[in-house]
């Protein structure tokens, strides 16, 4: 079913124009908070948000967020003119921002994309407009400045500012829908690939202008959002289910991504579509299959109940959302984040009361209501400053702070991956070797600890994602989990610990300032990237938690 829940998106620009004007004026009220923001010397605290097995952590703590989309803040300016006084609005981002401070908003979700020629950050392939990136730089500072965190969206899979048109253009390749599938086909646009991975490459690797930080380095940044709302759609009935071909795009542009960017989360932006959810139908994302690539460390859902062609209750929305939850959390493993969601036509105030309520008690992680703007432009989904529904954002953002910290991730998958994820190629039994080397001394107890190994080979290169649990009834204060590969594996990176390899062993450690803890029945999670020789790889024979041999799962 076709969804594009940002009607006029792309046509914002004459209003926009016309309140230049305005909006000129009442940057002399904002000259002070400007001097603040640019100054970057308060706000976020320098600490990264990151993953720690189903939750998200800031500090050591698990991390609970409420937040929205205000997807167009790139837009705030005359785009001509000088840099600093007229192609941006500094007053009107600065403004903007103080009211989603007020209004308790902790993550806002927005875009980073657009091809088009007013505010374009890559209006033709490959050439990279410095004015547009210098006001998303002030973007930066001024969300630090007001202790916000974004999360940057890199390309639209749908037509407004562009999309994945644009990149299909420049291939000479015709868009639209389903068409725009093209892009994700390596075979059919292998150019696309490359002028999307260069994309992110210049954006990751810039350095912002006022704060001298590389956007890789800034923790102002939450995550990353591969896509908005990508689709494999209308290719084959398989593909529409299976997501065959969106998984391996998401598995080599997470890759990427994590290739240059170490330290921030990556996100797939998907609308959690699929008939066996019974909202929307099967697109070639499925929600599962998608967002178990080990490179993706949150799943996303985006629901607009209300739309005709949704047609849902309160209490059915309640349940789709409670259904992502538990498939985030069970089956995929990650944290869930609600990217997107709105009501129109209805009580807003109550759907929105019915709907964090049982978003914060199902375990939602993180939420992005559809839309704060800072002038009237959406009279469908648009939230201004003063709305009756922000009385309850504002209690939901509460809440969702109370739950944040002081403890360290607490639980673990109930259940194992769907067969559509990399299985570990070991059995669950425990191997009789009594360490990381084979050894003649017999077979040890096994301590207070199980680990799963998942497995994504690829012959030359693979993925691993290891899950540790802590089954005793003593915490763990720090830990080190041994193992050794059973060929020539070189691991390159890892994510969510510290390593050290010599040879065939490896010994993981709990990374600095959190995830230090493993609390009884609780788990720790983190990943890595190696490289291999086709045909020799497979789960290590087994695992030793501080020295303890722990079973398998």
């Amino acid at each position: 079913m076709h969804h594009h829940p940002h009607p006029g998106a792309g046509r914002l620009r004459p209003l926009a124009l016309l309140l230049a004007g305005v909006l000129a004026l009442a940057g002399l009220a904002g000259l002070r908070a400007t001097a603040s923001a640019a100054d970057g010397s308060t706000g976020v605290a320098e600490a990264f948000a990151t993953r720690c097995g189903i939750h998200f952590c800031l500090n050591g703590k698990e991390y609970y967020f409420a937040g929205t989309n205000t997807y167009d803040m790139f837009a705030y300016g005359a785009a001509s003119g000088d840099t600093e006084s007229q192609f941006m609005d500094k007053a009107r981002i600065d403004a903007h921002f103080a009211n989603l401070q007020a209004d308790k908003v902790d993550v806002v979700r927005l875009w980073m994309f657009n091809h088009e020629s007013w505010h374009g950050f890559e209006t033709s392939k490959g050439v990279y407009d410095e004015q547009q990136f210098a006001l998303f730089d002030y973007i930066l500072v001024s969300a630090k400045a007001h202790n916000l965190r974004l999360v940057p969206v890199f390309e639209n899979y749908w037509e407004a500012y562009g999309g994945i048109d644009a990149r299909l253009r420049w291939e000479g390749l015709s868009g639209g829908q389903p068409g725009r599938a093209a892009f994700f086909d390596r075979s059919r646009c292998p150019g696309c690939f490359t002028s999307y991975k260069n994309y992110v490459d210049y954006a990751l690797n810039r350095t912002n202008h006022y704060s001298g930080v590389k956007y890789k380095d800034d923790p102002t940044i939450f995550a990353w959002d591969l896509m908005n709302e990508p689709r494999y759609e209308g290719q084959s009935a398989a593909e529409n289910v299976l997501g065959t071909t969106l998984r391996a795009w998401v598995d080599e542009m997470g890759a990427f991504v994590k290739g240059i960017d170490t330290t921030h989360m990556v996100g797939v932006g998907l609308e959690g579509h699929g008939t066996s959810y019974g909202f929307g139908g099967d697109e070639g994302n499925p929600f599962v299959q998608v967002q178990q690539s080990p490179y993706i460390d949150y799943t996303s859902a985006h629901p607009y109940p209300t739309e005709s062609w949704a047609n849902l209750t309160i209490d059915q929305t309640k349940a789709l959302i409670r259904s992502w939850i538990s498939d985030s959390h069970n089956l995929v493993g990650k944290p869930f984040f609600m990217g997107e969601f709105n009501v129109h036509n209805v009580d807003r105030s109550a759907w929105w009361s019915a709907i964090y309520a049982d978003f914060e008690a199902a375990g939602g992680d993180g939420s992005a209501f559809w839309w704060y703007e800072d002038h009237n432009v959406d009279g469908k989904f648009g939230v201004m400053a003063g709305a009756a529904e922000l009385a309850v954002f504002r209690a939901h953002s509460d809440r969702m702070a109370a739950k944040s910290g002081p403890t360290v991730p607490s639980a673990t998958p109930s259940s194992s991956p769907s067969s559509s994820s990399p299985s570990p190629s070991a059995s669950a039994s425990v191997s009789p070797s009594g360490s990381a080397s084979p050894s003649a001394t017999g077979s040890p107890a096994v301590g207070p600890c199980s680990v799963h190994y998942g497995l994504s080979d690829w012959g030359t290169s693979f993925n691993g994602d290891v899950t540790v649990k802590n089954t005793g009834t003593t915490a763990v204060d720090g830990w080190q989990l041994a193992f050794a590969f059973p060929g020539d594996q070189r691991i390159t990176q890892m994510w969510n610990a510290g390593w050290t390899q010599s040879g065939k062993q490896v010994v993981a450690t709990n990374p600095s300032g959190y995830n230090t803890v493993v609390a009884p029945g609780a788990s720790v999670n983190f990943g890595f990237s190696a490289s291999s020789v086709p045909g020799t790889n497979g789960a290590p024979a087994d695992f030793r938690l501080n020295g303890q041999v722990c079973s398998t799962f």
